[in-house]
């Protein structure tokens, strides 16, 4: 089906003119304050008060709270930033009168190979309604919340999304993570309920597996890493958002364990009843970590996760398990090295084994910076294995709009073994309301 979208081939170009040029003042020494000078014109517009996120970066309290923290004032384009006033002030207001904190955002993604088996670039788009309402426990240590999420993911203009690049290009692996195409559907849509003075926290209903399960803190695609080596964990064969329920408690003031339960059928695009109650065909995954502190749960951890899933009749998928470790630490509010593995047993994830490491950096106007490094030997044992790294760097323009170009090199491509070394470049743009 072709896409009503126009084409998108000139999105990289636009976004370095946006990073050079901006509003004519964007980059005018009035408008950069240095790190010394905090100019009040440049502070956020308008932000939450609090965001109690459950799950990782890319959930929506995650998500909501990454945006949020976007307040350190050496925003690069001062008058763009106040173009927006209105509209966070709307929702500071609607969020103290009544307690729905919500955000509007829309990325764009271009992405070209240096060589392919068949189509050489891509781009896609990914616009997103999303929030949390709280209608139970106001201003308690127990709030229930109703928590949603509607995204419409299209092709801009090109034949195939950067999500299917990757493999066209040679990559065992999606080199566009969350870039496919599958027009509207509601990924999330469950209760979010707080317990024992927040100490036990669960959802239920429509989740997103990924947004709770071996979780890190540069794994968000729209904003991170987008390889899927990086924005997740190949080895663990989770399924797409369905009907669910997700769990964290903490044991102690440092350790923690998490649980959860899943349709392995889920669909984005369909309610999800039928699959779970008549397929009888689940996801399940326990895990255990320690943490420094309760508040940097996701950036100072050290967990491994243990998952099991059933073998997929419709699909075709035999059951499998695996396990997962993860280690990183957050270092002077600034770097964030880490250190990730997994194994699969069976092929009913993408990968065998993958070891991957990396750093991410900070920096004190918002901007953030990632390299990446992983080797992975793929589940299908008839393919060779595969490096991949990515880097990126994301310039925060404003509080809502950034630009990340993104470069990633793949030694030994799995699906294409006539090639040595593939490269693919990507520039993203999302603006966040």
């Amino acid at each position: 089906m072709s896409s009503p979208h126009p084409s998108m081939p000139w999105l990289a170009a636009l976004a370095f003119l946006v990073i050079g040029i901006g509003d004519a003042s964007c980059l005018s020494a009035q408008d950069i304050a240095s790190p010394s000078r905090l100019d009040s014109n440049n502070q956020a517009l308008g932000t939450y008060q609090s965001v109690e996120p459950f799950g990782g970066p890319s959930s929506v309290g995650g998500q909501l709270a990454e945006d949020n923290a976007v307040s350190v004032p050496q925003f690069r384009c001062h008058r763009l930033q106040r173009c927006a006033e209105p509209w966070f002030e709307f929702k500071t207001r609607l969020d103290e009168t009544c307690r729905l904190q919500l955000s509007i955002d829309e990325s764009m993604f271009y992405q070209t190979a240096s060589s392919s088996l068949g189509q050489r670039d891509a781009a896609s788009g990914l616009v997103r309604v999303y929030g949390q309402w709280t209608l139970l426990g106001l201003g308690t240590n127990q709030p229930g919340q109703l928590v949603f999420k509607g995204e419409n993911r299209h092709r801009m203009g090109t034949e195939i999304t950067p999500f299917d690049l990757g493999f066209e290009a040679g990559s065992i692996l999606p080199t566009g993570t969350f870039f496919s195409e599958f027009n509207y559907g509601v990924t999330n849509l469950y209760w979010k309920q707080s317990l024992c003075e927040r100490d036990l926290v669960f959802a239920i209903g429509k989740i997103d597996v990924t947004d709770f399960i071996d979780v890190y803190g540069m794994i968000n695609p729209l904003t991170h890493f987008i390889n899927l080596g990086f924005s997740t964990n190949p080895t663990i064969a989770v399924p797409n958002q369905g009907l669910g329920i997700a769990a964290g408690a903490m044991l102690t003031d440092h350790v923690y364990l998490q649980s959860g339960f899943a349709d392995a059928n889920g669909q984005p695009t369909l309610a999800g009843f039928d699959t779970f109650f008549r397929d009888n065909e689940y996801f399940s995954y326990l895990e255990l970590g320690l943490t420094s502190s309760r508040d940097r749960l996701y950036l100072d951890n050290i967990h491994a996760t243990l998952w099991h899933t059933d073998a997929k009749q419709d699909a075709g998928t035999p059951e499998g398990w695996g396990v997962a470790f993860t280690a990183q630490k957050y270092l002077d509010e600034k770097w964030l090295p880490f250190f990730r593995f997994g194994y699969s047993d069976g092929d009913a994830a993408l990968m065998q084994t993958t070891f991957s490491t990396g750093l991410g950096l900070r920096r004190e106007n918002n901007d953030v910076a990632g390299l990446g490094l992983s080797f992975g030997k793929p589940a299908d044992g008839t393919l060779q294995d595969q490096f991949t790294s990515e880097a990126f760097y994301r310039f925060q323009l404003t509080q809502y709009l950034a630009v990340t170009p993104d470069l990633q090199l793949i030694v030994d491509p799995a699906l294409d073994p006539s090639q040595d070394v593939l490269a693919l470049f990507g520039v993203r743009l999302r603006a966040a309301f």
